[in-house]
Parts: structure tokens; C-alpha cells; sequence
């Protein structure tokens, strides 16, 4: 278990350390082409911290650890809101743009009730098996089309836009942005394989369901990028990236991620993660009434990051009751 638990560490780091490349190449050079924060934590920094997901789920699904990838998209979406969103909100209370509140956070929620309804084909459809498909993956790969192209006229407002500032951007040279770029790649992809080999000897040898493993300790690791871009980017007061850095994950992560995967090779859909589906939707959910309650409207204050960590904690309890 030793070597597991050292590659689990080990990828972990590598992990992060090539999602922060990743970002920041990305973000700089998103950055010279005039695109707003909230685009570039809608996109660049939530397709950079979501490369760790993409990842692992790629490679799960190759050696046919079909939990271990659903469990971990399922998993990252309940840490991001709970835990992510959470910590950031106690540290600086978040302003929430309409649009996010209106389009995004309802897009997000869309995302994981199709995988409630793709994934229980045995219940919607009467067939005798479970699984996210190739014409589920599909589907889901179309609608994070739809999505781009919404951002791209998001994109396109914002160039038109001429008082736009992103001084707080730090910017490098083309040359250096490429090769951040690059480099986090190449690091999400051999901390990705490190990860998930590590965490499904540990699966086995602890004799823990992989699903549990992908719900914990993979959904936390790869959701940890996602955790260092909101907190830095709430602490340099820019909320538009620590809110669209979250959103914009959930939304890669159920329409890209668990597309893309799918599309690749269909998943059997375990029955028994249709709670935590439920959690990712109730949290989801949440999330959207904070925006309406309390005494300022479209802020996610201190006192529901308490609540929201609170929430997680709880979950934690009931996954390792439930094994």
C-alpha cells in the first residue's frame, strides 16, 4: 500500500503543479486577446482545472474502473460547491454576476440531472442494464457546444468592449504563456496516471468500493486546482474567476469530461451513486436559492460558506458510514 499511497501523493503534486501552469499560460494569453474574467474562469481556468478530471477519467475508463471515473466527476461537482465554494466564501464574501446566476449556475444544474436520467436506463427506459452511453456521451458533448458558443458571443461582446481592464491578469510573453501551457499539460497527464493507479490499488487492497475512492480522495485531489484558482482569485478580489472557475467546472466536468469519456467507451452506470447524484443536484440547487436570500442579493456571504462547508463535512460522515 506504501507505494500507492506515495504515487497518489506524488501525482497529486504534479497535478497541481501542472494545472497552475496550465492556468496561468492560459489565462495570460486569453488575457491579449480582450477577454473578460468572467469568460476566462468560464473557460480557460475551468477547462485548466478541469484537465485533472478529463484525465483521470480517460484513464479510468481504459482500465475499467467505470465508478472510479463517474465517482469522480460526480464527487468533483458536489467539492466544488460544497468545499470549494465553501472556504472561498468564508474567507471574501462572493458578488455573483446576473448572467452567471441566470444562465450558468441553471446550466451547471441541467448537467447533473442528465446523468441522473442517462444513468438509470433500467428505471426510464425498462432494459436490464445501467450506463452512460455513446449516444448519452454525445448528447453531452453537443450541449458543451451549445455552451461554447454562448461563451464565444460572451467573447465577442467583450472585444467589442473598449473599457475593459485586466491589469490584474498577470501577463508573460506569447513564448512563455505557450510553454506554460504546454508544460501543465504534459503534468496533468502523468500526475492523471500516478493518480488513479495509486487510488485503485488502494480501492483494492483496502477492500474499498471504487466508487467511495472516486467520491474522496480522487474528487478532493483533482478538485484541489480548482480550490488554489477561486481562493487566489477571491483574495485578488476577482470574483467573476473564483465563481466561473467553479460553474464553469461542473458544467466541463458532466458535459465534457463524462462526454468525451463515454463517447470513447460507455460506462455502467452503478446504481448506488444515484445519492451522491442527488447531493451534486440539492447542492447545485442551493447554491442558486443563496443567490436570492439574505440581506444581499446575488452574494454568496460567509455565513453560507459555513453552511456549505458544514454540508460537506456531513457528507463525508455518511460516505465512509456507507463504505
Amino acid at each position: 500500500m506504501i507505494p500507492s499511497l506515495i504515487a497518489i501523493a506524488v501525482g497529486l503534486i504534479i497535478l497541481i503543479a501542472g494545472a497552475e501552469g496550465l492556468v496561468r499560460g492560459a489565462s495570460s494569453l486569453a488575457a491579449k486577446l480582450r477577454i473578460s474574467a468572467l469568460v476566462i474562469g468560464l473557460t480557460v481556468v475551468s477547462f485548466g482545472t478541469s484537465a485533472p478530471e478529463l484525465t483521470v477519467n480517460l484513464l479510468s475508463a481504459a482500465n475499467g474502473s467505470s465508478d472510479l471515473a463517474i465517482g469522480n466527476v460526480v464527487g468533483s461537482n458536489i467539492v466544488n460547491i460544497l468545499l470549494i465554494l465553501g472556504i472561498t466564501a468564508m474567507i471574501v464574501p462572493l458578488t455573483v454576476k446576473s448572467t452567471t446566476v441566470w444562465k450558468e449556475i441553471p446550466l451547471a444544474m441541467l448537467g447533473v440531472v442528465l446523468l441522473l436520467v442517462m444513468g438509470n436506463d433500467q428505471f426510464f427506459d425498462g432494459v436490464p442494464f445501467n450506463s452512460i452511453t455513446r449516444t448519452d456521451g454525445i448528447v453531452l458533448v453537443a450541449l458543451m457546444g451549445i455552451f461554447m458558443y454562448y461563451i464565444f458571443g460572451m467573447a465577442k461582446s467583450d472585444r467589442a468592449n473598449k473599457d475593459m481592464n485586466q491589469d490584474d491578469i498577470k501577463q508573460y510573453s506569447v513564448p512563455a504563456s505557450v510553454g506554460l501551457t504546454v508544460a501543465g499539460l504534459i503534468g496533468l497527464v502523468i500526475g492523471g496516471r500516478l493518480l488513479v493507479n495509486g487510488a485503485i490499488d488502494i480501492a483494492r487492497l483496502a477492500g474499498l468500493s471504487e466508487a467511495l475512492i472516486g467520491l474522496t480522495i480522487v474528487a478532493i485531489g483533482t478538485s484541489l486546482p480548482e480550490l488554489a484558482t477561486s481562493v487566489v482569485a477571491a483574495l485578488k478580489k476577482q470574483a467573476d474567476i473564483a465563481i466561473g472557475n467553479v460553474v464553469g467546472s461542473n458544467i466541463f466536468n458532466v458535459f465534457f469530461v463524462l462526454g468525451t469519456t463515454s463517447v470513447i467507451l460507455p460506462l455502467p452506470f452503478n446504481s448506488n451513486i444515484n445519492f451522491d447524484v442527488g447531493v451534486a443536484i440539492g447542492a447545485t440547487g442551493l447554491l442558486f436559492l443563496f443567490m436570492f436570500i439574505g440581506g444581499k442579493k446575488r452574494h454568496l456571504v460567509r455565513l453560507e460558506g459555513i453552511m456549505f462547508i458544514g454540508l460537506y463535512v456531513g457528507y463525508l460522515v455518511y460516505l465512509v458510514i456507507r463504505g
